[in-house]
């Protein structure tokens, strides 16, 4: 389930990335909207699935309040996914 977790948080964050250093552009600069909609509806189910995982995790590892917390605060700050990983997975990737 940790290396599920892990794989849906950096999937999560390359496409909060890519919606906002790519789709966001071509939407308002280019009036380009497909590929913004294409991408919203993807990142919108890994965010999700990202949330759901990450409860699920907080019970199995027993995480307290307040690393949840973060781990869920991670997922809408652009790169936040990406420090979670390294900060919160991998040393009990390390330890499995």
């Amino acid at each position: 389930m940790l290396k599920t977790f892990k794989y849906l948080a950096l999937a999560e964050g390359y496409s909060f990335l890519f919606i906002l250093f790519i789709t966001m552009p071509l939407k308002y600069l280019g009036g380009i909207l497909l590929p913004n909609m294409i991408m919203g509806m993807a990142h919108g189910f890994l965010f999700l699935s990202y949330v759901v995982v990450a409860i699920v995790v907080s019970q199995i590892i027993k995480w307290n309040f307040k690393t949840l917390l973060i781990v869920l605060v991670m997922s809408v700050v652009p790169f936040g996914t990406f420090w979670m990983e390294e900060t919160y997975l991998e040393e009990k990737l390390k330890k499995a």
